[in-house]
């Protein structure tokens, strides 16, 4: 788990390399995605997250800039079969994708059948072929106890990060979620906060809560509002709480 910073001058240089700024709507333009991409470019953040039919266009977009192309699969119901998610993954992989957001089977999880989501996490992770791969839990729709068991899986499984919520799902990402998590999976697995995350006092308390990245459809919005809090004074010390 990296280190978070003590002051607010520090969050403007570390902030923006740990957002991924997140466009999965149903009806989106390819002048949509450029937008996407260009803003993410002059933020310096850390990625795009993009439906898979976007992958190769924005990855040919990001190609000479330090931005990453992420994709999601099983998205966002994570109902799909492992066939399908593995497929989805080597597509996206061959399109240009860096990382994957993939989507558990939360029935499968719910109902107890815990090695069948252990294997299929392990399956997409083998057809990422190395690239990272975080598995989104949905932790709006579990309890206490199975989002530890689904922490407990994504390590066993050889995952890179833990995902809060797809934010389609009941809830959101939750500093309590964060918390518990991080106590289950240690520091060896990253942690993504992603669902109604729209201003900077929750991103920066979701990291300061142990989350590694932040996933949002607001990152621009972020920054600005954070940009005007240290210039005005008024980031405030529950903000940069670690």
């Amino acid at each position: 788990m990296t280190a978070k910073p003590r002051t607010a001058v520090d969050w403007l240089e570390f902030l923006p390399g740990r957002l991924e700024q997140t466009l999965l709507g149903y009806d989106v333009s390819r002048d949509q995605i450029a937008s996407l991409c260009d803003a993410a470019v002059h933020e310096r953040f850390y990625a795009v997250v993009v439906n898979p039919t976007h992958v190769r266009f924005a990855a040919e977009r990001l190609a000479d800039a330090p931005v990453k192309t992420v994709t999601v699969v099983g998205f966002p119901m994570g109902a799909n079969a492992k066939a399908v998610k593995v497929f989805e993954t080597r597509d996206a992989l061959a399109r240009g994708a860096d990382e994957f957001d993939m989507v558990i089977n939360i029935s499968a999880l719910t109902h107890g059948y815990f090695e069948f989501v252990c294997g299929e996490i392990r399956d997409v992770v083998a057809a990422a072929d190395g690239r990272p791969v975080k598995v989104i839990i949905e932790c709006g729709a579990l309890t206490a106890n199975q989002k530890v068991v689904a922490g407990d899986l994504v390590c066993r499984a050889g995952a890179h990060f833990v995902k809060t919520s797809t934010g389609y799902g009941p809830g959101g990402a939750m500093e309590e979620d964060v918390r518990l998590l991080r106590k289950v999976v240690g520091a060896a697995v990253g942690i993504k906060a992603s669902g109604g995350i729209r201003s900077y006092e929750r991103a920066l308390n979701l990291m300061s809560a142990g989350a590694d990245r932040v996933g949002t459809s607001s990152g621009v919005v972020i920054m600005e509002g954070l940009r005007y809090a240290v210039k005005a004074g008024r980031l405030g010390d529950a903000v940069v709480r670690s």
